[in-house]
This record gives C-alpha cells, sequence and structure tokens, in this order.
C-alpha cells in the first residue's frame, strides 16, 4: 500500500473514532485530512501507479464499476480510501449511500450541484419532482469538496482531462441514506439499482426488433404502453425513443402514454427530450479529441444558462473573450452534411439556397448575432429567422435562453 494513503487512512480514523464515528463528522473529518496533506502535491502519480502495479499488498480490491478504474487505497470496515481514474467519464447526475469527501489530484473537472424539489414517489423506484441547477464550477487539481449522504448532495463531475483523477474518503455505507438515486432532468429520479429484469429483458428484445427492422415494432411498443404501469412505460419509452422517432410515431405513442397517465406524464415528453439532447452530444463528444472543443461540449452538456456557460469559459481562459472564444469554436465544429452544412447537429435550413461558403457565414453570422446582439431573445431579423431556428433547437439551445 502507498505510505501516503496508509497515513491519510489513520489520520482520519484516529481522527473520526475521537468523535465516536459521528457520521455527521466524517465529511468534515474527510476534508480536513485531505486538504491539510492534499493528493495533488503529496502523491507522484506515476509512482503510485507502478507500487500498484508490482507490490501485491495491498488493499482488498472490490467489483465496484465505478472509475476507469478504481482503486481502493485503504480499508477500515466504517470506511475506505478509492482512487477514481476517469479517462473519458462522466457521472450521471447522482445523490449517495455514503458520506465523504473528494480531492481532484489530477486533471479537472465541471461540477454541478441541484436540488429536487416537489418530489413525490411513483413506486419505491421512481420519483417526479423538479431538478434545479443550484451551483456549477470548475474544479482543478488539489480542490475538497465534501460529500453528504442522501439528497442534501445532488451533483455531477464531468471530467474535462484524460486522466482525471479523484481520492475519495468515504463511508461503507448510511444506513438511513436511502435509495442512491440517478436523476434525468428535468423532473425524473430513479433508483439505478432496482432490479426490473424482466423490462429489462423486454427492451433487449425490442432492441433485437429494432435491429431486424422489424414492421410491428412500434405497434408492439403501443400495445405495451397501453397495459403498462408508468414505471415500466417510462423506461419502454425511454429506450425505444430513437427507433419511434426515426419511424415518425414518436409523438402518436407519447400521446398514448400522457393520455393514459394523465398529469403524473406532465414531465415526461420534456425529459426524454432532454436526455436524447445530452446523449446526442455525448456522442459527438467522443469523436472528437481536441481538448478545448471537449471543454465546450461538456458545458453544454451540463449547464443550463448562457451566463454560466460564459462564466466558465473566462474562469478557463482569463485572457480571452467568452463570446469570441466560443464563435472560434462553433467554426471548427462546422462540417458537411448530405444536405449542406450543418454546426453541430444543427443543419443549414433546406428552404435556403447558398454555397457552402455562404452557409457557413450565415450560421457563423446567426450564432454571434445571439451571442452579441440578441441576449434576451427578442425579435430576429427575417432574413436569419430559419437559421437562428434551427441553432435554437440544436445541442447549442442553451445559448440561446
Amino acid at each position: 500500500m502507498n505510505s501516503y494513503f496508509e497515513q491519510l487512512g489513520r489520520t482520519v480514523q484516529e481522527r473520526w473514532q475521537q468523535n465516536n464515528f459521528s457520521l455527521e463528522s466524517f465529511p468534515e473529518i474527510a476534508q480536513a485530512a485531505l486538504e491539510e496533506a492534499p493528493p495533488a502535491r503529496n502523491v507522484d502519480l506515476g509512482e503510485l501507479i507502478r507500487e500498484f502495479l508490482i507490490n501485491d499488498e495491498q488493499p482488498l480490491q472490490g467489483m465496484s464499476g465505478f472509475g476507469q478504474p478504481e482503486l481502493v487505497a485503504f480499508s477500515h470496515p466504517r470506511f475506505y480510501i478509492q482512487i477514481l481514474f476517469w479517462l473519458d467519464g462522466t457521472t450521471d447526475i447522482h445523490q449517495h449511500a455514503f458520506s465523504g469527501a473528494f480531492h481532484v489530484m489530477s486533471g479537472s473537472s465541471i461540477h454541478t450541484e441541484y436540488n429536487f424539489e416537489e418530489a413525490h414517489s411513483v413506486t419505491p423506484h421512481l420519483r417526479l419532482g423538479d431538478l434545479s441547477m443550484k451551483q456549477i464550477e470548475l474544479l482543478k487539481a488539489g480542490r475538497t469538496v465534501p460529500i453528504s449522504s442522501g439528497r442534501g448532495c445532488i451533483h455531477s463531475l464531468f471530467h474535462l482531462d484524460s486522466p482525471s483523477v479523484t481520492v475519495v474518503v468515504r463511508t461503507q455505507n448510511d444506513p438511513d441514506a436511502g435509495a442512491q438515486f440517478n436523476y434525468l432532468p428535468p423532473h425524473v429520479a430513479i433508483d439505478p439499482n432496482s432490479a426490473d429484469t424482466l423490462t429489462m429483458r423486454r427492451n433487449q428484445l425490442l432492441y433485437v426488433l429494432e435491429t431486424l427492422g422489424h414492421s410491428a415494432y412500434a405497434l408492439l411498443v403501443r400495445e405495451m404502453i397501453t397495459k403498462l404501469d408508468f414505471e415500466r412505460g417510462f423506461f419502454i419509452l425511454r429506450d425505444s425513443m430513437g427507433c419511434l422517432q426515426e419511424l415518425g410515431e414518436w409523438d402518436a405513442i407519447l400521446d398514448t402514454f400522457e393520455q393514459k397517465h394523465g398529469e403524473l406524464a406532465d414531465g415526461i415528453a420534456v425529459t426524454l427530450a432532454e436526455g436524447g439532447r445530452r446523449e446526442t452530444i455525448a456522442s459527438m463528444r467522443g469523436q472528437i479529441e481536441d481538448p478545448d472543443l471537449r471543454f465546450f461540449l461538456a458545458l453544454l452538456i451540463n449547464v443550463s444558462a448562457r451566463a454560466d456557460i460564459l462564466g466558465l469559459i473566462s474562469a478557463r481562459f482569463p485572457d480571452h473573450s467568452p463570446t469570441e472564444t466560443i464563435l472560434g469554436w462553433a467554426e471548427e465544429l462546422l462540417f458537411p452534411i448530405n444536405s449542406g452544412l450543418a454546426l453541430l447537429d444543427a443543419p443549414f435550413p433546406l428552404t435556403l439556397e447558398a454555397t457552402i461558403d455562404e452557409q457557413a457565414d450565415a450560421l457563423m453570422h446567426t450564432l454571434q448575432y445571439a451571442l452579441e446582439e440578441n441576449p434576451n431573445g427578442a425579435s430576429v431579423p427575417e432574413e436569419i429567422s430559419e437559421i437562428y431556428t434551427s441553432l435554437a433547437q440544436s445541442s447549442l439551445s442553451v445559448l440561446f435562453t
């Protein structure tokens, strides 16, 4: 075991024991220990990796799929220390069934905290409410953040550098924390550990029919939606949305779900649409290697207000205008499609005739107009209105609100 983590673990153990292993005191104890001897300044990452690969005297490693990978660096019956590597990772919006603190040892991350209000349970594994952003910040190497269990700490991390490495000092489990919900903005919370194997197999079978292009796919989904309860119907809708949209059947089947469940279904359409938007950006991010462009796409996924995007860009690039920086990135994200040109997933309108160069100029001019001249969504000039609409309905939508 690395000697630094042995000492860190002993420090936390002694201080927590002095507090009679009070769960309420643990986040403060963990945060203080990490800040007094920060891993970012006290651990040689290369030496840590070499020592772990060669030295057999390591704590028992768990089977967790969290991290890429997770290393257990210290273990105690009441708590442990984990080192999490992230190569291309983002965490879902989630809460924890444990408490403690995490420290950015290497790399940087966008950290977002949320509130979930007006919440009510549809089942023990699915809740509805209103998810809103409480705070967003750029975490750089050396920063330590406390973790509390339950709904008091709903957050997500988007790791910007490859690798990013975090050190977590955490309890094994907090008995009263309840389920460790994941959150689908803006209205749904799900328990990712609920084991509905029948629904899982049904979704897998539907994927087989989708892959085969089966003619009865949409008809079968509609029939399932009419018969299933809210929770299982939601998961079928979520997993079949892309195929149903391609088939032109999405609106009709969504309407079937909404009519069946009435007011309970009010926030489902916007939640599923937001999930699709995030998946679209994440898939594009996976194809882009430039770290600055990946940072921009990370902002588009995680940030819900243009002012926050501009603030985070200023924090990362303090010597540059955030608007000019966005325009520079956008120019690099123009690419040809069958119908002409697109900026990310915003195509140049088919109804307008223009050369490729003219399309590029018009897309960039419209984005610049939105950022500089139309901050409050006022009336848009007619000559750019169709382009403006295409951009505003794309993954860039946050820049237009």
